[in-house]
C-alpha cells in the first residue's frame, strides 16, 4: 500500500517515469540572481527543456502564471515557494513567498521549499518547511525540499556526514523528495543516499566543473534519484540536446554509459535557439537555489 494519499500518489506519478529517477530543471533563478533571459527567450527555453524530455520544470508562481499550458504537456510543473535576493542583509535567509494553495491554483504537480542549514535564520526556515509539509499532506501535494549546508556555521558544504544530516532533516520534516549539493569525494554520495528514507536528487554543479554526462553517470551509479540541473542546461547553446543526453544517462541501468547525442548526432545537429541577446550570467552564481 502506498504511504501517500491517493492525490499525492497520483501527483508523484506525474513527476517522472516509474524507474524512480528524475530530471528536474530549475528555472527560478531570476528572483535570486536576476533575469536568466528575456521574456521570449525564457519561453523558448521552457519549450526546449520540455521537448528534450525533462520530467519537471521549477519556477516561481508569477512565472508559472505566464506560461502557456501547452508548453507543459510533456512535463510536470513544480512551483517554488521560497526565495531571497543577494541585496538582503542575509542572502541565505530564505522566506516563504507562496503557498501550497497558490501552487494548486496554478495547476502545479508539486511544490518546493529551500532551506539553508547552518544559516543565521535556520530555525525560521525549518519552521517554514514543516508548515509547508503539513499543507502538502492536507492537499495531497508532493514536496521537494531543497536543503543545503550553507551559512556561517558550515565549514565544508560538501562534507558527506553533513549532507547525510541535511537530507534526513528533509525526511524528518515531511518532504517526499530532497535535493542537495554533491559530496566530496563524490562517491560518498552513495552513503548519503543510503542514509535517507526519501529519494535524493543532486544539484547539477557549477558550470565548467567537468563533463555533465560523467557527473550524471556518477550520480546515477551512487544511487541518486536524479538531478536538478538549471544553469548548465539553460546557459548551454543547445539546451534540448543536453536534456536529451541527461535523460538517456539517467534512465539507463547503473554502469551503462547511456547513448548521448551531443558528440554523435544521429539525425543531424539540433539547431540552437534563435539568437537573442541573453542577460549576463550573475557573478553571485551560488546565491540562488542551485
Amino acid at each position: 500500500m502506498s504511504r501517500w494519499s491517493p492525490g499525492k500518489n497520483l501527483r508523484i506519478s506525474r513527476l517522472g517515469p516509474q524507474d524512480g529517477r528524475y530530471l528536474f530543471v530549475p528555472m527560478d533563478h531570476s528572483l535570486a540572481d536576476g533575469p536568466i533571459a528575456g521574456e521570449q527567450r525564457f519561453h523558448e527555453l521552457v519549450r526546449e527543456v520540455v521537448a528534450g524530455g525533462a520530467d519537471a520544470v521549477v519556477v516561481h508562481k508569477g512565472r508559472a502564471r505566464g506560461l502557456d499550458p501547452a508548453m507543459l504537456r510533456g512535463s510536470a510543473l513544480i512551483v517554488h515557494l521560497s526565495g531571497s535576493t543577494p541585496h538582503a542583509r542575509d542572502a541565505d535567509a530564505k522566506v516563504l513567498v507562496g503557498s501550497v494553495e497558490d501552487a494548486l491554483q496554478l495547476g502545479a504537480d508539486a511544490v518546493s521549499v529551500h532551506v539553508n542549514v547552518g544559516s543565521d535564520t535556520e530555525a525560521e526556515q525549518l519552521a517554514d518547511l514543516g508548515t509547508v509539509a503539513s499543507a502538502c499532506e492536507r492537499w495531497g501535494v508532493p514536496l521537494l525540499a531543497m536543503v543545503y549546508p550553507r551559512g556561517p556555521r558550515i565549514a565544508d558544504p560538501h562534507d558527506p556526514a553533513t549532507l547525510a544530516h541535511v537530507v534526513n532533516i528533509a525526511a524528518d520534516l515531511g518532504a517526499d523528495l530532497v535535493k542537495t549539493t554533491w559530496s566530496a569525494p563524490f562517491d560518498a554520495m552513495a552513503d548519503v543516499v543510503a542514509s535517507s528514507p526519501i529519494p535524493v536528487l543532486v544539484a547539477g554543479g557549477p558550470r565548467g566543473s567537468g563533463d555533465l554526462m560523467d557527473y550524471a553517470r556518477s550520480a546515477r551509479d551512487a544511487g541518486c534519484a536524479g538531478l536538478a540541473v538549471g544553469r548548465r542546461i539553460f546557459q548551454h547553446p543547445q539546451p534540448r540536446v543536453v536534456v536529451q543526453d541527461l535523460v538517456a544517462v539517467l534512465h539507463c541501468p547503473a554502469g551503462d554509459p547511456g547513448r548521448v547525442l551531443t558528440e554523435v548526432p544521429t539525425a543531424g545537429p539540433v539547431p540552437a535557439l534563435p539568437s537573442v541577446s541573453p542577460f549576463p550570467s550573475p557573478s553571485h552564481a551560488l546565491a540562488g537555489s542551485r
